[in-house]
C-alpha cells in the first residue's frame, strides 16, 4: 500500500466529492481516481477495500473540520454569555455549511455505516469525541449551559445545516439565522435570570 500522504489526501479529498455528488454506490476506485485526475488505478493502490476507503474518508472528513489553534483561541475571547454562545454557534453553521460536499458526505456515511460495523464504529467514537470535547470546552470555557445544553445544540443544529444543505428553500438562510439564535436562548440559561 503506497503511503504518500498528500496524495492520499487528494484522494481522500476526491472521495468526499464523489460521495457526496453520487452517493455511496457511486464511490469506487474508479470515480476517485477520475475526480483526482490520477491514473486508474492509483486509488486501490492506497486503500485495501472499498471498507477501507469509506472507513478513510470518514477519518479526512474529521480532520478537516477540526478546529485549529486560532478558531479555538478566538473562541475564547469576549464575554462568556448566551450572546457569545450564539455567535459561536452561527460560527459553527457557516464553518460546516461551506464544506457542504464534506457534510453531505457525512450524511452518506452515516447511512452507510448502518451496514458496515468498522465505519459504524469509527463515526460512533469519532461523534462521540467531538461532542465530548465540545462540552469540557463549553463548560471549561465557562460559557452558560453544560452537557445538555452543547448536546441539544449539537443536535438541532445538525439538523438545520442538513436541512440548508438538501432542501435550502424550506427554510431561508434569514431564518436559519433567527432558529439558531432562537435554539440558544431556548437551551442556554442565562446565569442573570433568577431560577
Amino acid at each position: 500500500m503506497r503511503k504518500n500522504p498528500e496524495r492520499r489526501a487528494t484522494l481522500l479529498d476526491a472521495a468526499i466529492e464523489v460521495l457526496a455528488r453520487e452517493g455511496a454506490r457511486g464511490l469506487t476506485f474508479r470515480a476517485v481516481d477520475q475526480e483526482a485526475g490520477v491514473p486508474v488505478g492509483t486509488s486501490s493502490n492506497y486503500f485495501d477495500s472499498r471498507d477501507d476507503l469509506f472507513t478513510q474518508v470518514g477519518h479526512r472528513f474529521y480532520q478537516r473540520l477540526e478546529p485549529g489553534a486560532d478558531l479555538l483561541a478566538a473562541a475564547q475571547e469576549g464575554p462568556r454569555d448566551r450572546a457569545r454562545v450564539a455567535e459561536l454557534m452561527h460560527d459553527v453553521v457557516d464553518r460546516v455549511s461551506d464544506f457542504r460536499s464534506g457534510f453531505l458526505a457525512q450524511i452518506e456515511l452515516r447511512l452507510e455505516a448502518t451496514r458496515r460495523p468498522e465505519l459504524r464504529r469509527l463515526l460512533t467514537e469519532r461523534v462521540r469525541a467531538d461532542l465530548d470535547a465540545n462540552i469540557d470546552f463549553h463548560v471549561r470555557s465557562g460559557f452558560p449551559g453544560g452537557g445538555t445544553s452543547v448536546t441539544l445544540l449539537h443536535l438541532a443544529l445538525n439538523w438545520l445545516i442538513l436541512e440548508r444543505l438538501t432542501l435550502p428553500d424550506v427554510i431561508p438562510r434569514e431564518r436559519a439565522r433567527a432558529l439558531v439564535d432562537a435554539a440558544v436562548e431556548r437551551v442556554v440559561p442565562d446565569p442573570d435570570d433568577p431560577v
